[in-house]
């Protein structure tokens, strides 16, 4: 069934529905006067049937207006926003199906309170003009829910992996190479790899690749390091082998013109982590880290560098392996983009495995809480390349309790320089909560090397009176309890 024809039968059963309501008609009484029956008009209404031409004359005359009027797209002032909505095609566009859900059951939502959801749709796009949020928001929010109602974990990629190196060749047992991988890439997928091929396009200064289809060429950054070049790789592959077609032509998305677009990524993404950090062998290196009594942020970095991974692929392979295969769930990821320049920190991709936990991003421009690993880390990393000692990556450890709840996590960090042509420093943080299951798996939660601190989300919104760290004062805080005060001093009032 084409977009089209689903949307018209979803506005004409919403027009209909209109019709009988504001003539004061029941289905019975419509269905005397038109001819057609009870259960025909219900599957009407709900966008599932569109009448044939003589049928729609007969509803027509009953319902008192022209055939015209009634096929035409044109819906009342109070069905507007829906209307928009489904011509925008966004409804489409959204992955329903991966959430198991039916748009046309989200039709009948809309047809049972039509106005009522209306007002809501057109709120919600108020507020997404407000915040200036587009399609691809919407998407990459999507597929964050999709990420984390599998814990970020799919046994079908996994298995890809393992069928792409049994066909050719590879031990599924050891580590894959960039070398093997770049030689497939030219002889089974014909691609012309160009060395520094984008030396000539300034504008692709901060692409690590650019993959122009027609002549399976591949133009690499002069500056991509090992690690970027084995995840280029290993993405390319995941294209080619598992037949994703709906990609962008460079490294990272620019223009977002689907979800198809964004999910493709995501899949290439996770075929590559995988590939080049074999489940099994990551597994037992990270089951021999975690049963270490203390903790050791070397023998951290010698496990991701034995992958020869970036920080950000060693992270996302932590959160494939430690739900599924060890049982903790309980966990979030941040990573956090930092301007020294300008000493602004945006958080630019965040997962929640289990529920929605207290370190979060906030689109209202308030100041995260300086306590955080994610942020001390950088403001360390910060110093030492002002004082020249030192711009590679760094490690951190931290227990932070989160202020005003019983919840309190053991955090890892890694935070590096971005690239030589961005403003940033980027930290990654793994955070999990901290209680009998994750004592039982990682045996030096409890070194006390392993500082202790208490957090919150922004400093706008934290009761920590005392914090040294402290950015700006609670003014949001303040604001809240100011209005709890007259609160309460209005319902004296109306007792007095």
């Amino acid at each position: 069934m084409g977009v089209k024809s689903l949307n018209s039968k979803i506005l004409f059963g919403l027009k209909v529905r209109q019709l009988r309501l504001d003539q004061g008609l029941s289905f019975a009484e419509l269905a005397k006067t038109s001819g057609i029956s009870v259960s025909y008009l219900n599957e009407i209404e709900k966008g599932k049937k569109f009448p044939k031409p003589n049928k729609i004359v007969d509803l027509s005359k009953a319902l008192s207006v022209t055939s015209e009027s009634l096929t035409s797209n044109e819906l009342p002032l109070a069905l507007a926003p829906i209307a928009d909505l489904l011509q925008s095609n966004f409804l489409n566009e959204l992955p329903l199906e991966l959430f198991g859900i039916d748009l046309i059951k989200v039709v009948e939502i809309i047809a049972n309170s039509p106005i009522r959801v209306g007002a809501f749709i057109s709120t919600l796009v108020d507020i997404s003009r407000n915040y200036a949020l587009r399609e691809d928001h919407f998407y990459f929010a999507a597929l964050r829910s999709y990420q984390e109602l599998h814990y970020n974990y799919f046994e079908d990629l996994e298995q890809a992996v393992l069928d792409f190196s049994k066909e050719n060749g590879l031990d599924e047992n050891e580590t894959i190479t960039v070398p093997q991988v770049e030689h497939i890439l030219k002889k089974k997928y014909k691609y012309n790899i160009v060395e520094n091929g984008l030396k000539d396009y300034p504008e692709f200064n901060n692409m690590r690749s650019v993959f122009i289809p027609r002549k399976k060429q591949l133009l690499l950054s002069g500056s991509i390091n090992s690690a970027q070049l084995q995840f280029q790789y290993g993405k390319e592959v995941g294209f080619n082998y598992l037949g994703l077609k709906d990609r962008s032509m460079t490294s990272s998305l620019i223009s977002v013109k689907s979800f198809d677009m964004v999910l493709t990524h995501a899949r290439a993404a996770y075929f590559s982590v995988a590939l080049f950090m074999n489940k099994i062998s990551f597994t037992e290196d990270l089951s021999n880290f975690f049963n270490r009594k203390k903790w050791d942020g070397q023998a951290f970095m010698e496990l991701m560098n034995n992958y020869n991974a970036a920080p950000e692929m060693f992270f996302q392979r932590l959160t494939n392996v430690i739900p599924q295969h060890f049982g903790i769930k309980d966990l979030f990821l941040l990573r956090i983009l930092h301007n020294p320049k300008e000493d602004t920190f945006k958080i630019d991709k965040e997962l929640h495995m289990l529920r929605k936990h207290h370190p979060h991003s906030n689109g209202l421009r308030e100041h995260y809480c300086r306590r955080w690993m994610s942020i001390s880390l950088l403001q360390d990393l910060n110093k030492m390349q002002a004082n020249g000692k030192y711009t590679g990556t760094i490690v951190g450890v931290q227990k932070s309790s989160y202020y005003g709840t019983d919840d309190e996590y053991l955090c890892f960090t890694l935070a590096r320089s971005a690239n030589p042509h961005s403003k940033y420093n980027v930290s990654v943080t793994l955070g999990m909560v901290i209680n009998d299951e994750l004592r039982s798996k990682i045996k030096f939660v409890d070194d006390p090397s392993i500082k202790l601190k208490t957090v919150s989300t922004t400093c706008e919104r934290c009761d920590v009176r005392d914090c040294k760290e402290r950015k700006v004062p609670p003014i949001v805080l303040e604001r809240i309890e100011k209005r709890k005060a007259m609160t309460g001093r209005l319902k004296e009032f109306r007792g007095s």
